[in-house]
């Protein structure tokens, strides 16, 4: 619900329903975003003082209790964000009806509660970003921020710097419009070239199919860098937390994050 207008006063405010959307608190507890937290409420999965909640319009107040499949929500944790160096043949999801390998899977079951911030596609590798926070997950991962991706990548075929210096300007492939690319033929072996490519939107296989148009086929693809954060000297399938005050400081630059979740 948007918040009421200043211009309205007192009066706007006494009709605010008190507390937060609930949605927002599930998301803050770490389950999930809110986009997650809507679905689960659609297919009856949350409660609300032990009755079962058909919509998400609804705001709760702390004293309420908030059960996802009969589990209490856990107690809200200061916001944290890790760096995972995601490694080939594992898919960002919490499970998958093929069973394969997830990243929690190669996380282990001792790591802490966390959900990814955006995605690497299953034979992808290299940085992803964890936060056990989902409103911040949403928040770093949206499109307004844009934040750079930063890609190694090996691909089979042929290219020169100069048609990769015309995806400066956006390009359009099978209706879909991808945004500036800056790429860098970095060297070429055998039957392959290796490019460093930065691109800000991120849509959905991006790399592979703006390559695929341009005659190269990816057969390696290494997300060195998102945002502020790069992978670094971060090994295959290891993980390393943002230190507290970091993470504090980069919170505080996102809008709407709950700073009470970093005291």
């Amino acid at each position: 619900m948007p918040r009421a207008r200043r211009r309205g006063g007192a009066a706007a405010n006494a009709t605010a329903p008190a507390g937060e959307r609930i949605a927002k608190v599930i998301a803050r507890a770490g389950l999930g975003s809110r986009r997650e937290a809507e679905a689960w409420i659609a297919a009856g999965r949350v409660a609300v003082d032990g009755a079962t909640i058909a919509s998400p319009a609804l705001n709760v107040t702390p004293e309420r209790i908030v059960t996802v499949d009969g589990r209490a929500l856990p107690t809200a944790d200061r916001a944290r964000i890790w760096l995972f160096h995601k490694p080939r043949g594992c898919l960002t999801a919490a499970r998958d009806p093929k069973g394969r390998a997830t990243i929690y899977d190669r996380l282990g079951p001792t790591f802490p509660r966390a959900v990814p911030v955006g995605r690497l596609d299953f034979n992808s590798e290299g940085l992803l970003l964890l936060t056990n926070d989902g409103g911040l997950a949403r928040r770093m991962s949206h499109p307004k921020n844009a934040w750079p991706r930063r890609y190694r990548v090996r691909a089979h075929g042929r290219i020169d710097q100069a048609a990769l210096d015309r995806l400066k300007d956006g390009i359009t492939v099978a209706g879909i419009a991808y945004g500036p690319i800056a790429a860098t033929l970095d060297r070429a072996e055998s039957a392959n070239v290796w490019l460093t490519m930065t691109l800000a939107e991120g849509k959905n296989r991006e790399v592979r199919r703006v390559l695929e148009h341009v005659g190269l086929a990816v057969n390696r693809l290494i997300r060195i860098g998102f945002g502020p954060f790069a992978l670094s000297d971060i090994g295959r399938g290891q993980v390393r937390e943002v230190p507290r005050k970091e993470t504090e400081k980069l919170a505080r630059s996102l809008p709407d994050v709950d700073a009470d979740r970093l005291r």
